[in-house]
């Protein structure tokens, strides 16, 4: 990745790199202590002592990361139980390198990414097998069919969208609709023995939530008074943190960043998906030009491959980019060689009022490719998922067919609007909010495609002024005076 590391600017006697300006700072090495001293449980398993695992959401962003590494620290250091309280970052290591704003994070706060435990390190379900694991789940609530068998370990819940599923006591559940899950980590910390937060925590919290509330910007409909409150009081705990646009602007920049990636790494970097009766389609978010998308050496090939890999019967990506004035650009590429899959996605996301994306067809070089122009740059990932959802609901068995063969027929654009219609009144009440009144700003799991600082629920507020505001927010370039080492 090749994000800018500069967190000061101009003539700014503050050095441009933090790991450069923060020296001499009394940033205590206790999380880094604890996340090594993970990686050294092997003897302590065979003594049968029990693990406490904290993990993160299958989509592994810096909140995820962030509060499952803060919230395993606190237990370590708080805990009267004989657990050793350990975080695991919920995907393969090779995905990290994906990551870019967490990638970034890390190595600024000089933590090794050697130090920290992978979901492809650790067995849980043989941990459970043992009886030695228990469970809390940091930014999510619901463990995917696969991990099902772990449910009955989980002990906590913490996170910040609407539960879809329940945990009987003696559970404790925490799920508020803050902007960030770290918001509720830190005031765990703060609430309950703040002195042992130490800078290189509070460092790793404090940029979190500053990210995901993107810059702390009522306008963008993320942050509310929680995530303002806490922020507050890390910054008068450590008065030395970095300037708050500084770190929104380098993170952003890290997360935006897909040079050198090959087109597998893109789709990969920021994946979601969906099935329905035995069809599996994958939704991307590409931070890259449609057109220079579409101009990459085999892309269709490689867009077969990365199906035929992993057993996708289409694809969507979903492609970001900026115009000069901060504006969203968005653009649909749908991949299925299976033409009537192909239709039904397509006719639904044409045909879709709630919201309309206003699409019109971009030129593709294949068939089997089909590219859009989004009209309605404001139609993030979180509002297509269920539209896409209901199209596979509408897709027929008898027509579910291997991905490249004919199957019969399809069904009537009529008889899918009609399906649509009727999904899309029963969404659950997180995407009724979002379109219609939003109490509370809308808390997806912090991809970049779903918290564009534009994809807001404030319908209230004009495209322009958020807009503007963004642009003030991206733009952005205030100084800080050289920080002053703590007593």
């Amino acid at each position: 990745m090749c994000a800018s590391r500069s967190w000061a600017r101009g003539s700014s006697p503050v050095p441009g790199s933090l790991r450069e300006w923060r020296e001499g700072f009394p940033r205590g090495a206790r999380m880094t202590d604890v996340a090594r001293a993970c990686r050294g449980l092997d003897p302590e398993l065979k003594e049968s002592r029990p693990l406490h695992i904290v993990l993160g959401n299958e989509a592994c962003d810096l909140d995820s990361m962030v509060s499952a590494l803060a919230l395993a620290y606190y237990l370590e250091n708080t805990s009267e139980s004989k657990a050793a309280f350990v975080p695991v970052l919920n995907i393969p290591r090779s995905e990290l390198a994906l990551r870019g704003d967490s990638v970034f994070m890390l190595s600024e706060l000089n933590i090794p990414e050697s130090s920290l435990i992978f979901r492809d390190e650790i067995d849980l379900h043989a941990l459970h097998q043992t009886g030695k694991l228990t469970l809390s789940l940091v930014d999510h609530h619901a463990l995917p069919s696969s991990d099902a068998a772990l449910e009955n370990a989980v002990t906590e819940v913490l996170d910040h969208r609407p539960l879809e599923q329940q945990y009987p006591p003696p559970c404790n559940v925490t799920a508020e609709l803050v902007g960030s899950c770290a918001t509720l980590v830190t005031e765990r910390i703060l609430q309950g023995k703040p002195e042992i937060l130490d800078w290189q925590t509070a460092a790793l919290l404090h940029g979190t939530i500053i990210l995901d509330c993107v810059n702390m910007a009522p306008e963008a409909g993320k942050v509310t008074p929680k995530d303002s409150k806490y922020v507050a009081q890390l910054e008068a705990q450590f008065p030395d943190l970095p300037n708050r646009s500084k770190i929104f602007e380098s993170l952003q920049k890290a997360k935006f960043d897909v040079s050198g990636l090959t087109t597998e790494q893109m789709l990969r970097k920021d994946l979601k998906t969906i099935s329905g009766d035995g069809t599996m389609l994958a939704i991307s978010a590409v931070y890259m030009d449609l057109e220079v998308f579409l101009q990459r050496s085999n892309l269709t090939a490689e867009l077969d491959a990365f199906c035929q890999a992993h057993g996708y019967d289409a694809l969507v990506a979903m492609t970001i980019t900026f115009n000069p004035h901060n504006e969203p650009v968005r653009h649909l590429i749908v991949f299925c060689p299976n033409m009537d899959l192909q239709s039904t996605i397509c006719g639904a996301l044409e045909c879709s009022h709630c919201p309309p994306l206003n699409l019109t067809p971009a030129p593709t070089p294949n068939p089997n490719l089909r590219a859009y122009h989004q009209g309605n740059a404001l139609a993030s990932r979180k509002k297509v998922l269920p539209i896409l959802r209901e199209a596979l609901g509408a897709y027929p068995s008898a027509m579910k067919t291997p991905s490249g063969t004919p199957g019969p027929e399809s069904c009537s654009q009529e008889q899918m609007d009609d399906e649509l219609d009727k999904a899309i009144n029963t969404l659950i009440p997180e995407m009724s909010r979002d379109e219609e009144e939003p109490v509370l700003p809308p808390t997806p799991m912090n991809s970049l495609v779903d918290e564009c600082p534009l994809d807001q629920g404030l319908p209230k507020l004009s495209a322009e002024a958020i807009f503007e505001k963004c642009s003030q927010i991206t733009m952005a370039r205030s100084s800080i005076s050289p920080p002053q080492k703590k007593k």
